[in-house]
């Protein structure tokens, strides 16, 4: 069957045959595969299934029909997104708790203490699948790894709200940040003890993912050497900037 090369990632190359998607695979690959099939199991239908391996040694996975990092919407539509992201995380979330991995699992990364839940690891619109609007599934599960709530749900909130000051990346003033933040907050169910980490989570995050692009690239990886070439991590910096300045403006707006 053909091939169609699928775009957006920026780090691997990923294409569709047929009605399902052909990844490279890593060491995670496997703890990967028995996650997603613990989701098919217990009736979460917010990510692809997992088959194996493909003759190229590629994994093989659902196609999930949908638009792949749809652009935001104005008004109560990018309201529903939000309350709609919120609620898809939650659920994944809570169809981890019972999760018990495979002896010898492998994590692309470290897994987190306390690890409430598995993490996804990299929840953001780019690794959302939306119908008319509305984000319906994740893909691209390599991150995923064992950690607390708020280590996912503060990156997902930097990404949909969005946190940044990047006019590109849809930046908004930070009072409106302030009441979409609480809007998926709110709509994810988030706890009142991770409501006041959110912000210094959110900026941990991001340093996690500078740190994590320096280390790939000094590793030989062409697309992270691409990413700090066009100034990826500086962007990141700015808006821990942000994030630090308005800290208390937007867990004001999560707590009251």
């Amino acid at each position: 069957m053909e091939e169609e090369i699928l775009t957006g990632g920026g780090v691997n190359h990923v294409v569709r045959v047929g009605d399902t998607v052909r990844r490279p695979t890593g060491p995670w690959t496997p703890t990967v595969h028995a996650l997603l099939a613990h989701l098919a199991a217990v009736g979460f239908t917010g990510a692809p299934e997992a088959h194996g391996l493909d003759g190229q040694g590629r994994e093989v996975l659902d196609f999930v029909p949908g638009e792949v990092g749809a652009p935001p919407p104005a008004g109560r539509h990018g309201d529903a997104r939000l309350v709609a992201a919120g609620r898809l995380l939650r659920a994944f979330h809570d169809a981890t708790t019972g999760y018990r991995a495979p002896a010898g699992a492998h994590w692309y990364f470290a897994p987190r203490a306390p690890a409430e839940v598995m993490c996804h690891g990299d929840v953001a619109p780019y690794n959302t699948v939306f119908r008319q609007g509305l984000p319906v599934a994740l893909i691209d599960f390599d991150t995923a790894h064992p950690g607390p709530r708020i280590w996912d749900v503060a990156y997902a909130a930097y990404r949909f709200a969005p946190l940044t000051v990047a006019p590109e990346e849809g930046a908004v003033s930070t009072a409106e940040q302030a009441r979409r933040l609480r809007l998926f907050a709110d709509a994810y169910g988030l706890a009142e003890e991770d409501r006041t980490a959110l912000v210094d989570t959110a900026i941990a995050r991001l340093e996690h993912l500078v740190a994590h692009m320096k280390a790939q690239a000094a590793a030989g990886s062409a697309a992270f050497a691409g990413h700090l070439a066009a100034g990826h991590h500086v962007h990141y910096r700015t808006d821990m900037d942000h994030l630090a300045r308005c800290s208390d403006e937007l867990t004001r707006a999560l707590l009251g």
